[in-house]
């Protein structure tokens, strides 16, 4: 494994994109109806009782009884008291396995003593904010700036959407152009004029619910890994303004879901450069995860802006901040200068940058420094995908299982493979429908997981993290390969 960072061989992309492409030609391969019942039985009614009856009183007063998309579980959301390293608990006092790390953030492990005794000593000594400055926003941000090339100057913020609002409008006072171009499929939060082609590239706007079509006037996407298409885009808006930046996840959409080529990054930086736009990197999950020089190091490119996310906060509130060169950055200047006179972009927070997040950042990058947490996390990753593609093999399933490092993917039903061409409308219908009953099975695979003891991301990608060790992703595979017995075409 390359000492540096946490990909000991980089995924061929275009044989994983041939087997997604099958994947979502065959029927559908799910639990059969009895095990889905038996886990549901034996498992949630008699052993999750109390997140039950909780959940229950819930929906009274949270809309859909919890507060965040990744907490919805077939057939109900559980209720977690304790993380700890590789552990969850929940309130009826069943463990799991974490591959949900929190979204991605935590490559040390959850609730890291080395981390928690230093926030624990600023609660005794300065308390979580002030609304001033405090040392250790200095520190993280030199921190930051010591390890990604790229990133001369850090402005903390409140979570990777607000980096990815900020990233934007420091583009367009850069640059003077307004058009914005993102990969089809990739999340870069919910925004208002982000919320576009997200999770299915071709998707525009049908995903964005509540936001005016008219907001998406400047956004547009891009097929992924399609540097032709890209270039399309970007001479189309040259004839009417220029494009501000280009926002991509560097792995690919959804972290890696649909992988891209490795050269693909040093393409979009090209293409950047030609035709005058800022490129932004969304590194809210590759951050500290792929190396502690972020995916830009390990595909040496240095894109204008960077985007983090919680990691920067070491999984605790206030959990995002934008990163890049200087001469993009001082339009976020809210102090000091160098005299030059420009408009400065209106970002904001009043909680962000306060010295708890500041201190959990600053300390959870020197443990992983440290540690060599990266390395170990994605050594973590390959055993897991090695194991999954045995399983998947020995049941004879139509699965494909691949890994970015500590970034692992399990694909039952491909519901992310899909594509919308709007040349051909009549698909439009059909590839809606697709999605949605293959999400649905996705959730009841994710059920039985979590039935196993194994938490992972909408039952389709798992995070390993330091925490973890061989004895313990031995143990898991056994669990899956309980699931997998189960598997069956759907009738």
């Amino acid at each position: 494994m390359n000492n540096k960072f946490a990909i000991s061989e980089y995924p061929d992309a275009a044989a994983i994109i041939d087997q997604l492409d099958a994947l979502i030609k065959q029927p559908i391969y799910t639990l059969k109806p009895e095990a889905l019942k038996a886990y549901e039985q034996d498992y949630y009614e008699k052993k999750c009782s109390k997140s039950k009856a909780m959940i229950g009183e819930a929906v009274n007063v949270i809309p859909g009884g919890v507060q965040h998309n990744l907490a919805f579980n077939h057939p109900f959301p559980l209720v977690f008291t304790k993380a700890e390293g590789a552990y969850l608990h929940d309130i009826d006092g069943n463990q799991y396995y974490d591959f949900l790390q929190a979204g991605g953030p935590t490559v040390l492990g959850s609730n890291p003593v080395e981390v928690r005794s230093k926030v624990i000593e600023l609660l005794h000594d300065c308390g979580p904010s002030t609304g001033l400055f405090h040392e250790y926003e200095y520190k993280l941000a030199k921190k930051i700036a010591d390890h990604i090339e790229s990133v001369e100057m850090f402005r903390m913020l409140g979570s990777g959407t607000e980096a990815c609002m900020a990233a934007i409008r420091v583009a367009r006072l850069a640059t003077k152009k307004k058009h914005v171009i993102k990969m089809g499929g990739a999340y870069h939060g919910w925004s208002d004029q982000l919320a576009y082609g997200i999770r299915i590239p071709g998707s525009k706007w049908t995903q964005a619910h509540g936001v005016p079509r008219h907001m998406f006037k400047y956004t547009q996407e891009f097929y992924p890994g399609d540097l032709n298409d890209l270039e399309r885009k970007l001479k189309f808006n040259r004839l009417r303004g220029g494009t501000a930046a280009v926002l991509i996840e560097p792995i690919g959409p959804e972290s890696g879901t649909r992988p891209l080529s490795f050269d693909f990054n040093k393409g979009v930086e090209a293409l950047c450069r030609k035709y005058g736009a800022l490129l932004v990197f969304d590194e809210v999950v590759t951050a500290f995860r792929i190396g502690m020089s972020g995916a830009q190091g390990y595909f040496g490119v240095s894109p204008d802006l960077t985007v983090f996310g919680k990691v920067v906060a070491g999984g605790y509130p206030g959990a995002g901040g934008l990163g890049g060169k200087k001469q993009y950055m001082k339009y976020l200047s809210a102090g000091l200068g160098s005299g030059e006179k420009h408009k400065k972009a209106l970002v904001g927070g009043t909680m962000a940058a306060n010295p708890l997040s500041c201190v959990a950042g600053y300390y959870t990058l020197e443990e992983m420094e440290r540690t060599n947490a990266v390395q170990q996390a994605g050594k973590m990753g390959d055993i897991l995908t090695s194991g999954l593609k045995a399983l998947i093999a020995k049941h004879n399933l139509p699965f494909v299982a691949f890994n970015q490092g500590s970034i692992c993917h399990l694909e039952t039903v491909g519901t992310l493979h899909y594509a919308i061409d709007w040349s051909k409308p009549w698909r439009i219908p059909g590839v809606l429908k697709a999605t949605s009953e293959r999400k649905r099975e996705m959730e009841h695979m994710g059920a039985a997981y979590m039935a196993e003891g194994i938490v992972t991301l909408a039952g389709s990608r798992l995070y390993t993290n330091a925490a973890y060790t061989d004895q313990m992703i031995e143990d898991v595979l056994v669990r899956f390969d309980r699931v997998f017995r189960h598997v069956a075409v759907k009738a």
